[in-house]
């Protein structure tokens, strides 16, 4: 049973066996990363999970299926209101997008609007 939401980032400084030589950050998760910075109560009240950026990510496949390793992604609790999320796997129900997961953290954890 899941009773908080779950986010889950990649950690920065990552490489890709792509491009030698180069190392990277996802931009999506370092967005996330500065508004739960800018929010600190966020922190208390999901678990934040920083993943590798190799696939498969082991953690992700677990919960919500292979197709659905794009992250960021935002694991909802199973109490959490059906209509937040963007999809489901076996009964688990996620945010992916980090538009739609900037959403839900200002409809379900009170942190205000981001500005269009």
């Amino acid at each position: 049973m899941m009773t908080r939401d779950r986010l889950f980032p990649l950690r920065p400084d990552f490489e890709d066996p792509d491009y030698l030589g180069q190392r990277f950050y996802c931009w999506h998760c370092a967005l996330l990363e500065g508004v739960l910075a800018s929010f600190p109560a966020l922190s208390l009240q999901l678990d934040v999970e920083r993943i590798a950026w190799p696939k498969p990510r082991r953690v992700l496949v677990d919960l919500v299926g292979k197709d659905n390793q794009s992250v960021p992604l935002l694991v909802l609790a199973d109490k959490a209101p059906q209509d937040l999320a963007t999809g489901s796997f076996r009964g688990t129900r996620f945010v992916k997008d980090k538009d739609a997961i900037l959403s839900v953290l200002s409809r379900r954890h009170g942190i205000p609007d981001r500005h269009l």
